[in-house]
């Protein structure tokens, strides 16, 4: 590998989104999956590293136990030896694809451990330095991480040239941002390139003005920052639609379609496809379309704030 395409491709980690929050069942591999899905069907290629180990992007994506799904073995062996990242396409998703996660990467905490050891700050580069060579052949690159294990996280921030933070508005979303916060400090150390895209509101109540407000609040108290980042698109609360899209591994604007296509409720029962012959028989709720235009408008928004950010850098 030429010192060329080395530099190629650190340039482009500049569209590196590491989507992280240190609290679970925030939004994280949902934002990831939908965004992922959202660029790919408008034409970019785009590339997601899953870095958990319970590999909830397989199902969000309707990839789990399919041929690709090596339960993070790839990614396993490339952190441990340096060699670069093998992207694979993501079935029936032109332009989508994927460093797949799962169990194996149980073993990495371990490694790591031991190479800090040795290396110091260093070692955090190891994500950077397997994916940077093949970073330029991607539009966007997003690093889906796992919650409280802070030794991947920060293996994403310090490849990341932004951060995209989900939060849900109660105590424990708010918790596990304030403790990134502490995170993201300490990843500029080595990766001082590293900025705050801006913060998601996920699974809030559409409308809720005043709890918003808190949580720009504290946005703004755990960042320090002058403006508040938290982006004006939210991702409104669906539990239905969030059970039926990991059932059918089909992300929003997938079941906003599927939903014009299902045949009424009656004709399902009547048919026999109901609700109790198991959760691929989910019908879609009209919330479908609701959820995706949430998404859409995220989308969009993420692309404009990157443009803006590349247009000043």
């Amino acid at each position: 590998m030429t010192d060329s395409t080395l530099q190629q491709g650190h340039l482009a980690l500049a569209r590196t989104i590491a989507i992280a929050n240190d609290k679970g069942g925030v939004g994280k591999t949902s934002v990831t999956a939908n965004l992922g899905a959202l660029f790919a069907a408008a034409g970019y290629r785009v590339l997601m590293v899953d870095m958990n180990r319970q590999a909830n992007l397989s199902d969000d994506l309707g990839y789990r136990h399919h041929q690709i799904d090596d339960q993070g073995a790839g990614l396993l062996m490339s952190l441990m030896t340096g060699t670069v990242l093998q992207a694979v396409p993501v079935p029936d998703r032109p332009n989508l694809f994927v460093v797949p996660g799962g169990t194996r990467l149980g073993d990495l905490t371990g490694v790591m451990v031991g190479r800090i050891g040795q290396q110091g700050q260093q070692a955090m580069l190891a994500l950077a330095n397997v994916l940077a060579p093949i970073a330029a052949d991607f539009d966007i690159v997003l690093i889906d991480t796992p919650p409280e294990n802070t030794l991947l996280v920060d293996l994403a921030l310090a490849c990341a040239r932004r951060l995209l933070m989900p939060t849900k508005s109660d105590a424990g979303g708010l918790i596990g941002m304030q403790l990134l916060a502490e995170r993201f400090a300490v990843a500029r150390e080595i990766n001082p390139e590293l900025s705050l895209l801006g913060v998601v509101l996920f699974g809030t109540t559409r409308g809720a003005s005043a709890i918003h407000r808190g949580v720009r609040s504290a946005v703004q108290q755990a960042f320090g920052t002058d403006g508040s980042p938290v982006l004006a698109a939210t991702i409104g609360h669906s539990e239905r639609i969030a059970t039926v899209s990991r059932a059918r591994g089909r992300v929003a604007h997938e079941l906003e379609s599927d939903a014009a296509d299902q045949p009424a409720w009656w004709e399902a029962l009547r048919a026999g496809t109901s609700t109790e012959d198991g959760p691929r028989a989910l019908r879609i709720p009209s919330t479908a379309s609701t959820v995706a235009e949430d998404y859409r408008k995220l989308a969009a928004e993420v692309l404009d704030l990157l443009a803006a950010a590349e247009a000043t850098a």
